[in-house]
């Protein structure tokens, strides 16, 4: 996911600020039982920063100096090369883990990741439904790093001359996508409906928004048949079917859905906070024209998908209080800070939603803490990868029409429960 691989290049940049932490103290640090050298595997860095930023972290911390693996920029193949080398016989080479949260469960039931102790980490100054996503049957396996909620922009410009306020239902989304959006030569709404983990994402939104769920809390017992899902899933086919969401949408991820929305086709679009900085960044061609509010729901406004990446120590970590001492200083409150102004990504501690200088800077924020504070995680499963691959096969048939949502919900439980109980 987007958000993840972002992270994953925010977090090159927040190593320079780190050093900027170090004591006289810590400089010495790294002789004691669990400290030393660690190597970090984190997505692709697409920066170009990583030799000076690696260098000034690793003068600062002599001894416990951070070997920084970049895997692909692609989520799936991450997740892969992570899996190989926690897989490998004797213990692999990665110490410290950015994974996507979505990944916790599975990686914590295999036994890859290290339970960690809660009373090491201030859990209670961060956004509460953030540390849900680090957890694994009640206990804590990473920390939370950068959290995401979906948003939905719109053209506040389009809407004003339209005379209509931000959707708050699905009703009221439908209603101008459908018939304020052709008058102004756009396309009405649009998500990451291609078939990946953005289409689990959006499926899952649509259902939770509708008061269903997939899986219950322990991700045992398949939910997924049921009246709220199968309105979910109809939400988005029947957008398809009636041409308010454009077939395009049906290739789109975060970057494609991003562009078109940039470049002025389309009135809504469902994406992470990112995508809101740079549409109204200077360069976009709706620049000054964004508006954002919490994704539509049922009835009200809905539900979103917590996205993000969580800070994770491998089983076989060679020095896990090093590694542990990191993932504290790459959470704490003046790093968290530097995550949302350098990175414009949304930080996991509480209090900086609340910053008065911050939200002048990023009005977004009272939006965003509200989403993130009323999310829900993904299905939780030892077994997410194949979760993921039947929710997006089961939705794009029912987008694409090979489907009806009464089908789509049956086989979905179906799968789900074959998945499940396997």
């Amino acid at each position: 996911m987007r958000g993840t691989r972002a992270a994953g290049r925010v977090l090159l940049v927040l190593l320079v600020l780190l050093s900027g932490h170090a004591s006289a103290g810590t400089r010495a640090e790294g002789a004691g039982a669990g400290r030393g050298p660690l190597t970090l595997a984190t997505a692709g860095d697409l920066t170009g920063y990583l030799g000076p930023l690696l260098a000034r972290w690793n003068r600062a911390h002599p001894g416990e100096k951070v070997t920084l693996v970049e895997l692909p920029d692609s989520a799936d193949e991450t997740r892969e090369q992570m899996e190989t080398d926690l897989r490998g016989a004797g213990g692999g080479r990665f110490d410290v883990l950015n994974i996507d949260a979505g990944w916790t469960s599975r990686f914590a039931a295999a036994g890859w990741v290290r339970p960690l102790s809660r009373a090491r980490f201030p859990l209670d100054g961060f956004l509460p439904p953030v540390v849900d996503t680090a957890t694994y049957e009640g206990r804590l396996y990473a920390v939370p790093y950068v959290t995401n909620a979906g948003l939905l922009l719109y053209r506040k410009d389009v809407l004003a001359r339209a005379g209509l306020s931000p959707p708050r239902t699905w009703a009221e989304l439908e209603r101008a996508a459908a018939t304020v959006a052709p008058e102004y030569g756009l396309d009405g709404y649009a998500g990451q409906l291609l078939p990946y983990e953005g289409l689990t994402v959006n499926t899952a939104e649509a259902v939770y928004s509708a008061g269903g769920t997939l899986l219950d809390d322990d991700g045992g017992r398949v939910t997924a048949d049921s009246p709220a899902a199968r309105e979910g899933i109809a939400f988005l086919a029947r957008g398809v079917r009636e041409g308010w969401i454009p077939r395009a949408a049906l290739s789109y991820t975060e970057e494609e859905s991003k562009r078109a929305f940039e470049d002025g086709h389309l009135l809504f679009l469902r994406n992470w906070p990112y995508a809101y900085v740079a549409a109204d960044s200077p360069g976009s061609a709706v620049a000054g024209d964004v508006g954002v509010v919490r994704l539509p729901g049922r009835d009200g406004p809905g539900t979103s998908v917590l996205g993000g990446s969580n800070l994770a120590v491998a089983a076989h970590a060679r020095h896990p209080d090093s590694a542990q001492r990191l993932i504290a200083y790459l959470t704490s409150t003046p790093v968290q800070r530097q995550v949302l102004t350098r990175g414009a990504l949304p930080p996991v501690r509480a209090a900086l939603y609340e910053d008065p200088a911050l939200v002048r800077r990023f009005p977004y924020l009272p939006v965003l803490r509200d989403a993130v504070l009323s999310a829900a995680p993904r299905p939780k499963s030892p077994r997410y990868d194949q979760v993921s691959l039947v929710v997006q096969a089961v939705a794009q048939d029912a987008l694409t029409g090979r489907l009806s949502p009464d089908a789509a919900v049956r086989r979905l439980a179906a799968e789900l429960t074959a998945v499940t109980e396997r």
